[in-house]
């Protein structure tokens, strides 16, 4: 009979174990359903607040600059608690999605050498865009009253942006603007966009007497603009939208940083007194032992959700003290660091961190990044400068951004080199490709 206890025993300590662990690695909306599942298969686990909270224990900080800001601790007192309650709104809101066509290009014009109020109308036109990247209202409209020099420089600045030929009235006009910045055109290619109906039903021979040129020139022209996209906003289409709530907030106050838990999402959770009761009185041993299994789960399972967000914060605390130049100056200021590296540095298995990274997320003030977004190799493990693998692909972009002729792929190698950076031409092929942007040929 013993025995047969002891093996029981060891079964649901295995249960609770890898529940622990499940509980572990689930970001807040995988938690906050497996609470209302355990809501309902466990009588004695209750809710006890709709403040959506559970009470954590302060960690302990090392840095002066990093602190944490625990909303659930009874002893947590604001000082403004108008301004306070805004915050918490506008964390509950943090729906975000995948980068979309407005963000992409407002973090362009952010590095253009351009005037406020020429950055100022680049913003109004950007979010004026449709998903195809086409004007919603006409220029005429939206910005009748401000100064045409003004608005033409501002055009010239978006259209010239990453995905090129956005800010535009329809695809023909997209089609022409990428033509008039594309360093090498085909001869006859602005002017075969007058006939692009007779290159769709296949009339070449009638396109290159439109043209004035070979047919094997009209045809060759037309394969080259086959290869630009009319619509350059549709790769940041709406269909690819995923919603997604941050686990954590990072907020910066002047020179310190507050670490925020999103506590709104998960309610506080206790355990149902009368089966509290039922466990300690005499009687129905049955009755008796049904009470303690379900008390026992209850606890482990409010046990496994404390540990999970203790061991968030702990992690999110680390990332931030080894990444502080990216919380202070944004994306292409991480520094290589690895889940092994945070793993020792806080006395727990790197499995752990790995769990723990999976799937959550954390806001910035530079935006939503997965936790996993934080965890980047050296390029260069034996240079004297160290640089992560996400800031030498920062340092691609913007060269490729900001100049306004085409590099190779060695080039790109070449200019690094002189950074301190050095990277194989086909691993700067490689970075490009992540960074979504074409060879030299196709740019």
């Amino acid at each position: 009979m013993n025995l047969q206890l002891s093996q029981k025993s060891e079964i649901n300590l295995s249960a609770q174990l890898y529940q622990s662990i499940k509980l572990m690695e689930m970001p807040l909306l995988e938690l906050r359903a497996k609470i209302s599942q355990e809501l309902e298969s466990n009588p004695a686990l209750e809710v006890k607040s709709d403040s959506m909270e559970i009470p954590l224990n302060e960690p302990s900080v090392n840095e002066k600059d990093v602190y944490f800001e625990n909303t659930s601790d009874p002893g947590f007192i604001r000082k403004n608690g108008d301004d306070a309650a805004n915050q918490r709104q506008k964390f509950i809101e943090m729906l975000t999605r995948s980068e979309t066509l407005q963000e992409h290009l407002l973090w362009q014009v952010q590095l253009e050498p351009i005037s406020p109020k020429i950055r100022q109308l680049c913003e109004i036109l950007i979010q004026n865009l449709d998903s195809n990247g086409f004007h919603i209202v006409p220029i005429d409209t939206l910005l009748q009253n401000e100064n045409p020099n003004l608005v033409k420089k501002a055009l010239e600045t978006v259209r010239a942006l990453d995905p090129v030929g956005t800010c535009v009235q329809d695809y023909r006009e997209s089609l022409r603007i990428q033509l008039a910045l594309l360093p090498y055109v085909p001869k006859y290619a602005a002017e075969a966009l007058d006939y692009l109906e007779l290159f769709n039903k296949g009339k070449f021979t009638d396109a290159a007497k439109k043209l004035r040129c070979p047919v094997k020139v009209a045809e060759n022209v037309f394969n080259y603009i086959k290869t630009l996209n009319p619509f350059p906003g549709q790769r940041f289409s709406a269909e690819a939208t995923r919603f997604i709530i941050p686990d954590v907030q990072v907020l910066r106050r002047g020179g310190e940083f507050r670490i925020i838990l999103n506590n709104e999402e998960i309610p506080v959770l206790g355990l149902d007194p009368f089966f509290a009761k039922i466990s300690q009185e005499k009687g129905d041993k049955k009755a008796k032992s049904f009470a303690k299994g379900n008390l026992r789960e209850a606890r482990w399972f409010i046990q496994s959700i404390e540990q999970r967000n203790q061991t968030l914060l702990r992690v999110t605390q680390a990332i931030v003290e080894y990444q502080k130049e990216f919380f202070k100056k944004g994306p292409g200021n991480l520094v290589p660091l690895t889940q092994q590296t945070l793993a020792m540095e806080l006395d727990i298995h790197e499995s752990t961190v790995s769990r723990i990274a999976n799937g959550k997320y954390i806001q910035t003030e530079w935006g939503l990044f997965g936790i996993k977004y934080f965890f980047t190799n050296a390029v260069n493990r034996n240079a004297p400068q160290q640089y992560s693998r996400e800031s030498v692909k920062a340092m691609i972009r913007e060269m490729l951004l900001k100049e306004k002729r085409r590099f190779s792929d060695q080039e790109i190698a070449d200019s690094l080199e002189k950074r301190g950076v050095l990277l194989a031409r086909r691993t700067v092929a490689k970075y490009r490709k992540e960074l979504d942007v074409g060879s030299s040929y196709t740019r």
